[in-house]
């Protein structure tokens, strides 16, 4: 994710508050503004090919569709809880489909990216290489994504990531019946990766969307969605884990608590449905991890919803931060830092987050907050790790101040700071 520094002086540090921990696996989050290879470059060339991505997040990973479902359990079916069967159809899977396929849509983006090849063969070592009977190269190419989205208004508004149509040029958006619609994105929220996009038409079918604050490790889950651009396919699994953070998937940059799924996705599934047994959405399909099978990621809907929400009524989200990089104290953390004779500080806590580094002219320096400190309380309520502390910034209103407890030179201070809206999200 490329972000703009504004008042952050600290080149190096993002501009959302980090977590400073090991780095995470890889996650598949390719993207437009990737930069090839020089040689793959020249192939392209002298091919004449234009720029295509099938998604902007995910890549092709194999994996097998697990065999279909023995007839509904007794036990899940006697359930009244939103995990139970729809209807009495022998099979679930084919009644959600029925239900919730029509308003899955397929999503074409087009975007004007540099071409990077433009001013390679301006090099005089490549001319004198190749000579100089070079073709000509245009100095912009055109990148086509495909991605996924499902209805959540009948009058046209679609909920789908904000990777897939994020920069675009143009939008089109096709339903299961086969109608193109030129969609409008009415704002994307990177922070997120959620984005609406509304079309023009009406009486159109919509999902229902469910809870996934009530989401139990083991449900069932439904993917529904266009993978490396086959329409409507359907793939299915479990609810492998809840609560996974971005920084643990490897998007420390991202403010998401992941659903885990052991349902396929593919380049194409992003920004389609997650959905339980009862047919409702409960998350947005996202991303997965790179050489692995089983292991994608999704939105919580409720997360989805609160965004969205924001999105469609002022086209932006606006998102407090501190200005720091942090570091989720463990005993071998500690242990690290207090064992390295050339660390500048020693840590007796085992428990908080320390602050690594702190920007400049950011909330956290204005309010006190300096590198080697450890934060062990936000508003009162005792901070284990980073994911806490970045909850609580988020959950802090407009104009609201965050209280701290932060211990330094085993000192206990209380500091009150501001946090401001993260740049470039206050447009």
């Amino acid at each position: 994710m490329k972000t703009e520094n504004h008042d952050l002086e600290d080149n190096n540090l993002p501009l959302a508050d980090v977590d400073a921990n090991s780095p995470a696996p890889q996650v598949e989050r390719p993207t437009h503004h990737q930069l090839k290879k020089f040689l793959p470059y020249l192939g392209l060339i002298f091919a004449g090919a234009g720029a295509t991505i099938i998604s902007l997040r995910l890549l092709p990973h194999p994996q097998p569709l697990p065999p279909a479902l023995q007839p509904f359990l007794n036990a899940t079916a006697s359930q009244p809880s939103a995990n139970s069967a729809i209807d009495k159809d022998s099979n679930f899977i084919t009644a959600v489909v029925r239900q919730d396929g029509s308003a899955v849509v397929r999503i074409d983006s087009t975007r004007t990216i540099k071409n990077p090849a433009a001013g390679i063969l301006d090099d005089p070592l490549i001319q004198k290489f190749f000579g100089y009977q070079l073709p000509q190269v245009p100095s912009q190419e055109i990148e086509r994504g495909i991605g996924s989205g499902f209805i959540i208004d009948s009058n046209g508004e679609i909920l789908t990531n904000a990777h897939v149509v994020n920069g675009a040029d143009t939008v089109t958006v096709t339903l299961k019946d086969g109608r193109n619609f030129k969609g409008k994105v009415m704002g994307v929220d990177p922070v997120t990766d959620i984005a609406v996009v509304k079309i023009q038409a009406d009486n159109l079918p919509t999902v229902k969307l469910g809870n996934s604050n009530q989401l139990q490790p083991g449900e069932w889950a439904i993917a529904i969605g266009n993978p490396l651009g086959l329409n409507n396919t359907v793939t299915h699994g479990i609810i492998s884990a809840i609560g996974r953070s971005s920084s643990q998937v490897g998007m420390p940059n991202e403010r998401v608590d992941y659903i885990q799924t052991d349902a396929p996705i593919n380049p194409g599934n992003s920004g389609g449905p997650l959905l339980n047994a009862a047919g409702q959405v409960i998350g947005i399909n996202t991303a997965i991890i790179q050489n692995t099978q089983g292991l994608g990621f999704a939105i919580p809907i409720n997360t989805a919803k609160k965004i969205a929400a924001q999105l469609i009524s002022t086209g932006k989200v606006n998102h407090p931060y501190l200005g720091i990089q942090m570091l989720t104290l463990t005993p071998e953390v500690k242990q690290q830092i207090n064992d390295d004779p050339n660390s500048p500080i020693s840590v007796d806590q085992s428990q908080g987050v320390l602050v690594v580094k702190v920007a400049r002219k950011s909330p956290a320096n204005q309010g006190g907050v300096r590198a080697g400190d450890v934060i062990v309380k936000a508003n009162n309520q005792a901070i284990d790790n980073a994911e806490q502390l970045q909850q609580a910034v988020e959950n802090t209103p407009d104009g609201s101040n965050l209280q701290l407890q932060i211990l330094r030179n085993g000192q206990t201070l209380n500091l009150s700071l501001q946090p401001k809206v993260l740049p470039g999200n206050d447009k």
